[in-house]
């Protein structure tokens, strides 16, 4: 299900040009992008602002990001987080709730979680029952996958593959599936995982073009380099045991 249509970026908004995020010459040329299907990824290297058009679009969602505030750092850059203010959104039907995952706000999230369940602790029942805490990484994950993204929403994901193994990554892939195209959620996902792309049906996004431009799953770097990998092992191997 389709509930957030498209996204339009003001760059005649932007308070700074030189200052990251807005230097980069990707947000500069980027007027929109459109989300013609219940999935959508955005990939390429780090630094080319994925992630942080994902942050973007989960703030201007209304959409809390769970982050302890409590830790104390060096502000070199006061323009980071404000990409939010220069988009603009269009909904199909209206805003609807949902969700931003990320690695480390999610482990804050799951602290926090132990908190509340101190005074309610039927709260747990929508995680498996039990503190997300006491369960391995990738088990607390799913759970929390598991029992999310059954509910009517936007969730945007960034690299929800950390710390998951590649079975684990199916699974995830299944509920994706299952939930976009068969539920009531829609996803937008940061992601270098070849197998989580390989969700059929969805839009890709290669944050490595200016303009960013949609590409087939097989013409994304992510899946040539493991299918080139898993070929030729034997001449990679080759290669790093010459540098002895």
């Amino acid at each position: 299900m389709i509930h957030l249509e498209q996204l339009n970026l003001i760059p005649e908004q932007f308070p700074n040009q030189d200052a990251y995020p807005f230097n980069l010459a990707i947000f500069q040329k980027m007027r929109r992008l459109q989300f013609k299907e219940p999935v959508t990824f955005f990939v390429g290297e780090n630094g080319t602002g994925k992630s942080t058009l994902l942050r973007a679009l989960a703030i201007k969602s209304g959409i809390h990001i769970w982050e302890d505030k409590t830790r104390t750092r060096l502000e070199t850059n006061h323009f980071k987080d404000d990409l939010y203010k220069t988009v603009d959104l269009s909904w199909a039907k209206g805003v609807v709730p949902g969700s931003f995952f990320g690695s480390q706000i999610f482990q804050h999230f799951a602290q926090m979680l132990d908190e509340w369940a101190k005074t309610d602790p039927g709260m747990l029942e929508y995680f498996g029952g039990q503190s997300l805490m006491t369960q391995s990484h990738g088990q607390s994950l799913m759970s929390f996958f598991s029992s999310r993204y059954q509910l009517k929403g936007i969730y945007y994901l960034d690299e929800p593959e950390t710390a998951l193994s590649p079975k684990s990554q199916i699974q995830l892939l299944k509920l994706i599936y299952q939930h976009g195209f068969s539920g009531e959620a829609q996803f937008v996902i940061a992601s270098h995982s070849p197998i989580l792309l390989a969700c059929p049906g969805a839009t890709i996004y290669s944050f490595d073009d200016i303009p960013v431009k949609t590409m087939q799953y097989e013409d994304t770097a992510y899946y040539r380099v493991y299918k080139d990998f898993l070929e030729n092992r034997e001449h990679f191997l080759a290669d790093i045991e010459n540098l002895d």
